[in-house]
């Protein structure tokens, strides 16, 4: 497995082992003990699919407030996406700055986003499904989002006329948007980890 560290705090690309063979391919998508081996120690309690039917289908950008916050760790299954992660944290050196990568069922590489930061995605083919670990439940009370075309984030994203829910369509921009989440000094390193 190899843990790169991105260009926002906490935010990384998991690129796991992966044997390939005739049949297909094998691989741990979550191994707790590895994962904590290579400093990720999150205790993750439920598991999230979403199916997207068309190419340039945009899901985001969402988070939820403390005391819901979510840790996520984003995979797909089948398809691919352009993954997109926002560092939110009030007085934070890259606030409103945005990292993405690539995910799909050939890669087979994961997106880890850590509490703090706001997470979407555009499906890069039809019939593309994703799913993800959250380390907190699912609490529609805090639930929030930023709009997906906030032109201070300019997210680059890879399509002219995304697919959106209502809900999508409506969210706030990012300083209009409910967000109680501080920046707190870690020992980012920024180097990656094999």
């Amino acid at each position: 497995m190899k843990v790169i560290n991105t260009k926002l705090d906490g935010v990384k690309i998991i690129e796991p082992r992966v044997f390939l063979d005739d049949r297909g391919f094998f691989m741990e998508s979550f191994n707790r003990k590895s994962f904590k081996d290579y400093g990720v120690d999150i205790d993750f309690k439920q598991d999230n699919h979403s199916l997207s039917k068309d190419k340039g289908v945009i899901r985001g950008l969402h988070y939820q407030m403390a005391p819901a916050a979510q840790t996520k760790l984003v995979r797909v299954i089948t398809g691919a996406i352009y993954d997109v992660a926002v560092d939110i944290r009030q007085g934070s050196p890259t606030f409103g700055q945005w990292v993405c990568a690539t995910l799909s069922d050939q890669n087979h590489h994961m997106l880890l986003i850590p509490k703090g930061f706001a997470h979407g995605f555009c499906t890069l083919v039809p019939n593309t499904h994703v799913q993800y670990k959250v380390d907190a439940y699912y609490a529609p009370e805090y639930d929030r989002g930023v709009r997906w075309d906030d032109p201070e984030v300019g997210i680059d994203w890879p399509t002219n006329k995304p697919i959106l829910s209502d809900k999508d369509a409506k969210q706030p921009l990012l300083n209009e948007a409910d967000n109680d989440f501080q920046f707190e000094e870690t020992s980012y390193t920024g180097e990656v980890i094999k």
